[in-house]
């Protein structure tokens, strides 16, 4: 029997993945549920195992290749049965990519285009019916010479970074975003973090899920024309690694004491920096904190994570003068940002928001 392997869906908004690498060749024999290729997300890597057992009789998409969700990667059969590719019932993305996007170019054109970093479509064509050949690629350079800067490496958009770029272009385009900022005093912060040896990022994770279970309206999302507001509270922490930006979620953390967020949030970064989170570890955020502090960033303004309805930036702690009674004082200050979506959150409600996880930050109720 020709079973099907093909590329799952690991978050509700991912369309398209890429295949890692594979653990298995064209020919070996395969067991069910055993690991055979790796699949990369926006926000996970994941090992896909084996549908079936068998042999791994085609391999559709080779590693490094991306394909649509739910596109097939591969086939396994029997290890005597015959299958025709036909029988897959799907176009490889490449095909339709190239089909979509094709240029009649010669492949020594192509080819020194590729190697020069070089848009062929800039390029006029003095070939028959305007084909490109390598002479075109070389005359544009010259006439170039000295005003294209020049290229010293060529790295393709996949993976992480690919889909994630997508899905905060469409964010950005379909979400107006709005932002209001404000300066917290984090001394009682500090002392939280001394003392109870317990990351900011946990002190600010739990203080944002007790501030949503207060104004619950921001923990919701914009779908077609209603607003959905979410009963659970999963805060996503964005974390970068060397595959790009990452967004792993602390389940219902308004229900969960203060050490255990910070456990969550250990094993959870610890999982990211190693490539090893899986779907369950990434999906269905409703909120998402990210922190550059570290960075020693005083300020910027996040993209929101969609389909969420807001994200708070959290910039670095750092001494200033503030006036206290009257009097100045030196004090560890750090300012937030709340960009949120002004389709369902207004100013008001989104400053008193803010105005709420100061207030916690700074009282030490987190």
């Amino acid at each position: 029997m020709v079973t099907k392997v093909v590329m799952p869906r690991l978050s509700l908004t991912m369309k398209e993945g890429t295949v890692g690498k594979w653990y298995k060749k064209e020919g070996e024999n395969v067991q069910k549920d055993e690991p055979i290729a790796e699949v990369i997300s926006e926000k996970a890597t994941y090992d896909l195992e084996a549908p079936a057992s068998g042999v791994l009789r085609k391999i559709l998409v080779e590693a490094g290749g991306e394909a649509l969700v739910d596109q097939v990667l591969a086939v396994i059969t029997g290890p005597d049965e015959l299958f025709s590719e036909a029988e897959t019932g799907v176009k490889r993305i490449e095909a339709i990519e190239e089909s979509r996007m094709s240029i009649l170019a010669s492949p020594a054109a192509k080819r020194l285009a590729k190697e020069l970093g070089i848009d062929l479509s800039l390029v006029k064509g003095s070939g028959p019916e305007g084909r490109i050949v390598e002479a075109d690629v070389e005359r544009l350079v010259g006439e170039n010479r000295g005003l294209v800067p020049r290229v010293k490496e060529i790295i393709p958009l996949t993976g992480f970074r690919k889909t994630s770029a997508e899905r905060l272009s469409e964010s950005f385009r379909t979400a107006p975003h709005s932002t209001i900022m404000m300066e917290v005093d984090a001394s009682k912060a500090m002392t939280m973090h001394e003392q109870l040896k317990v990351t900011y990022s946990a002190i600010l994770v739990k203080a944002v899920a007790g501030t949503l279970v207060e104004r619950p309206m921001i923990n919701s999302s914009f779908e077609g024309n209603q607003m959905r507001v979410f009963e659970d509270i999963n805060v996503g922490l964005a974390i970068a690694t060397e595959n790009g930006l990452v967004v792993p979620v602390i389940r219902n953390a308004q229900k969960r004491p203060l050490q255990e967020v910070e456990k969550a949030v250990e094993e959870l970064t610890s999982k990211a920096k190693q490539g090893k989170l899986s779907k369950e570890d990434v999906s269905n955020g409703t909120f998402t904190v990210t922190n550059l502090g570290m960075y020693d960033v005083d300020l910027f303004i996040p993209i929101i994570n969609p389909p969420e309805a807001a994200i708070l930036a959290v910039g670095a702690i750092k001494e200033k003068p503030v006036v206290i009674g009257g009097k100045i004082e030196i004090r560890p200050m750090m300012m937030l940002s709340l960009t949120y979506d002004h389709r369902i959150v207004d100013g008001a409600p989104a400053a008193e928001f803010l105005r709420r996880i100061r207030s916690k930050l700074e009282k030490s109720e987190a």
